[in-house]
């Protein structure tokens, strides 16, 4: 029988090895979603910039891709953080044949890894709360589990890399808390400098930090502990933070500090053209009410994690309220509940209240997920503690225990149906329903597998292919075999020979005239791909999203790669 430190060990080791390794096996089945190319821009943006202030003029010409580049001062979305395309960029430089579909899978296997260090943080953060690593691993299975997060854990370098980074400064947060040391001070500065570099809310772990220092100088015996080191530390974490901000930034180099301001502005207010799918209504941004980020939240989160969630702040707010609100900060796991109950709710208020631009569901608020697991954590331990007293209730907490672990049974089967569309996973919504009334695949992945399909199933040398936008087409073709690649030729008119029709912005179905409907792609009862076969010279009609969900600004030529 191996003792408690040797079983930690051996189950923590298997979890993260399985993890890796399922990892290992799946990130070649995921198309390339929307905003990809754009990032990976982003990054070469970037470099050469920095390439720019080491080399000459004359050794610049020597790398092609610099001529094409845009120049950082030009490019509209220089103010995104760019560490991670970097880091992708760099890596594949490195590491791969420059093939468009070795840089894909190596970005794709970069953003799981990242992934998996958020899983990690998670876990440490839980079992640091919970004073039990089986806590800390129930919130990483948890998020695992989590069918939308787990799929997108393979390529969204926005969202997800950003969520990660920020549940590993919370958990740098916490152990300086812990110990405000300055070493400590420094890895959390260092640590918060990561999350801004990849998108500039990241601003707000400054808050939590000084809220966390003020906390602890407050509640913490004067008589035991010297407040000093305090603002001591408080001082070396925003040095540390305010170096690595501008240190991973080339933006900040070729404008100023100041400039944070103004991009933290834009990032706020990002003027994003296009509408929001909502409850069956075509929406902008500045359209969208209070609600929309609750209710995209409470449809695509497992309900079981949410209603323990729900029973983890009742359990919080239940102690508040029978110890008081100055005892439960006397104790640093209650200081740390404050920070964990602000960190999940506060932007959720913020949201809610303001006109901040969100889209897309809610995938700008993902970072606030950790924080949403580790309450569900704290509502299944209060119900185990329920459950083995002699009471009344031990029936009701056992019963819900047992439903819920069904449930999340039945989650991770609905995770392998879905594969690889898990992304359009809805928590307890019929397909249909769904259809109707949010948005579907609107990272636009099904395209790879349409395109796939075609290859597979049409054995002529060239394939003409057309669709109303050409950005998921031209996307998904880069993570093709170059050989696949050479089949496919973009035609945009009615004489193509197949018409691939996707569901964003068009939860209507698609006019008889584009021709037989060859083949279709389902997930969990929602459909999120068409393949037409076109009648030579039929018309395209009714292939348009509604009019106001074009940005005009975005609209560009076809490209000449195919």
């Amino acid at each position: 029988m191996p003792v408690p430190s040797q079983l930690r060990k051996l189950s923590v080791g298997a979890f993260f090895g399985l993890l890796l390794a399922v990892g290992l096996v799946l990130v070649r089945d995921y198309g390339v979603s929307w905003d990809e190319p754009n990032n990976h821009l982003n990054g070469l943006v970037n470099l050469k910039y920095v390439a720019s202030l080491v080399l000459s003029a004359e050794q610049m010409t020597r790398f092609p891709a610099a001529a094409t580049t845009p120049d950082i001062r030009n490019f509209p979305d220089a103010h995104h953080g760019p560490l991670f395309e970097i880091s992708a960029i760099l890596l594949s430089y490195l590491f791969t044949d420059h093939d468009s579909r070795s840089y894909y899978l190596m970005r794709h296997s970069l953003v799981f890894s990242v992934f998996v260090l958020g899983v990690w943080a998670v876990y440490q953060l839980g079992r640091h709360r919970f004073r039990d690593w089986r806590w800390g691993l129930l919130g990483a299975a948890l998020l695992v589990l989590s069918p939308r997060f787990f799929a997108e854990a393979f390529y969204n370098g926005k969202d997800i890399v950003y969520m990660a980074f920020f549940t590993l400064a919370m958990l740098t947060l916490a152990r300086l808390l812990a110990r405000p040391t300055p070493g400590r001070a420094l890895l959390h500065g260092l640590a918060t400098a990561l999350v801004v570099d990849i998108r500039v809310q990241g601003l707000q772990l400054g808050l939590f930090t000084l809220l966390g220092l003020l906390l602890e100088v407050s509640f913490t015996d004067a008589a035991a502990v010297s407040r000093r080191p305090f603002w001591q530390v408080a001082a070396v974490y925003l040095a540390a933070a305010a170096v690595g901000i501008v240190a991973g930034w080339p933006y900040l180099w070729a404008w100023s500090v100041p400039e944070l301001l103004g991009v933290a502005s834009h990032a706020v207010r990002y003027p994003w053209g296009f509408t929001n799918f909502y409850l069956g209504r075509h929406l902008l941004s500045i359209q969208l009410p209070w609600h929309y980020i609750p209710v995209w939240m409470l449809v695509t989160i497992p309900v079981p994690y949410s209603l323990a969630a729900g029973a983890g702040l009742l359990s919080g707010l239940r102690r508040v309220w029978q110890q008081g609100l100055r005892p439960c900060l006397g104790t640093a796991a209650g200081r740390l509940d404050l920070l964990l109950a602000l960190w999940l709710l506060a932007p959720l208020l913020v949201v809610t209240t303001s006109r901040v631009v969100v889209y897309e569901g809610w995938r700008h608020l993902y970072y606030i997920y950790p924080a949403l697991l580790l309450w569900a954590v704290r509502g299944i331990r209060a119900l185990v503690l329920v459950a083995r007293q002699r009471s009344a209730l031990r029936v009701v907490a056992r019963t819900a225990l047992g439903l819920a672990a069904l449930e999340t049974a039945h989650t991770a089967v609905r995770m392998t149906q879905l594969h690889p569309h898990a992304n359009v996973y809805f928590s307890f919504l019929p397909g249909a329903t769904a259809e109707r009334l949010f948005e579907r695949d609107y990272w636009c992945l099904a395209y790879r597998q349409g395109l796939e399909w075609m290859l597979a199933h049409d054995s002529a040398p060239t394939l003409t292919v057309n669709a109303f936008w050409h950005y998921p087409l031209y996307n998904n073709t880069l993570i093709l075999k170059p050989e696949q690649r050479a089949r496919l030729r973009y035609t945009p008119d009615s004489t193509a020979r197949y018409y691939l029709a996707g569901y964003r912005w068009h939860p209507q179905s698609y006019l008889d005239s584009l021709g037989p409907e060859v083949h279709t792609i389902r997930a969990g009862g929602v459909k999120v791909l068409s393949v037409f076969r076109q009648q030579p010279g039929a018309p395209t009609r009714n292939v348009r999203p509604p009019a106001n969900s074009i940005d005009p600004h975005t609209v560009s030529p076809a490209p000449r790669l195919w």
